[in-house]
């Protein structure tokens, strides 16, 4: 037994200072960039000049030289070179597989995702179970604000990267019930086209709603596009048309490291002719990695 502890004991002791050599190893090479968050909210983009226990020496990109006591640093994490512009890291869009609400030929990564809420009412959380496959509940909780029946709904997709940050492809559906009433399973089923990478982009796509089962003879064409106006802005499109009219959203979206926020106006096209606006307001918070 005490043959075992020591074999034990030696294998953590090895474990360990393998560990210590890689995190040195990466600290020490200064051909990675950096991001790094304060306890007080100031960020810093560069490359890591000497770390010990105590201080980190980065060469930051805006300025230069500056030293952080180490009990202060709240985030650290290899940057990618491709989402600095100007010296400033433009964090990744937290919702960049839809836009308001519909999504486009992107994918969630595995083990990324994201709660979003629209005007309180409603909810849906999604989660990348694979690169390619995503899946998300929602819920419009009625119960809790009238006591009257609630929807429910699934949003399983798939999404097919023909050209990396280029062409993508998405089939996929929303399915959909109401708890608390004698209904059967409704939604739709789409499939989407999107020209572009994740932070400006224009998709194309065709669905058709379906009730137990039977699909609808018309479809529903769809038009959504985004376009990144700075660090943390986008514009925003999305459109739907169908036989006897369609609904327009424009607005945009700020994002933030921890939090996005969406906004803007609903246009209901009433027979392509007379138009109200009402207002759109909602958030996502990124879940996972």
């Amino acid at each position: 037994m005490k043959t075992i502890y020591i074999v034990l004991l030696a294998h953590f002791v090895s474990l360990l200072c393998c560990t210590t050599a890689y995190t040195q190893d990466v600290m020490q090479d200064t051909s990675r960039l950096w991001r790094i968050q304060t306890i007080d909210g100031n960020e810093y983009v560069g490359k890591i000049i000497s770390k010990d226990g105590e201080e980190l020496v980065l060469q930051d990109n805006n300025i230069g030289t500056i030293t952080l006591n180490m009990q202060r640093i709240r985030l650290m994490r290899e940057a990618d070179p491709k989402r600095v512009v100007r010296g400033h890291y433009w964090s990744e869009n937290p919702q960049s597989t839809r836009y308001f609400f519909a999504p486009n030929g992107y994918g969630l990564r595995k083990g990324e995702g994201y709660y979003q809420n629209v005007w309180i009412f409603l909810n849906q959380a999604s989660v990348g179970l694979t690169d390619q496959i995503s899946i998300g509940v929602g819920m419009v909780p009625a119960f809790l604000f009238f006591g009257a029946p609630t929807p429910v709904w699934i949003t399983p997709k798939i999404s097919f990267p023909i050209k990396k940050d280029v062409f993508n492809l998405g089939v996929g559906a929303l399915a959909g019930t109401v708890i608390g009433e004698d209904t059967g399973v409704f939604g739709i089923g789409y499939g989407v086209a999107t020209l572009g990478n994740r932070d400006k982009n224009l998709t194309f796509g065709l669905g058709y709603g379906f009730v137990d089962g039977e699909f609808s003879s018309q479809g529903l064409v769809t038009v959504g596009g985004m376009l990144r106006t700075g660090k943390k802005g986008y514009l925003m499109l999305e459109s739907y048309f169908a036989a006897d009219g369609g609904v327009l959203l424009l607005g945009g979206r700020t994002v933030w490291s921890r939090i996005s926020l969406d906004y803007g106006g609903i246009v209901p096209l009433l027979g392509y002719g007379q138009f109200v606006i009402g207002p759109w307001l909602g958030i996502a918070i990124p879940l996972g990695k």
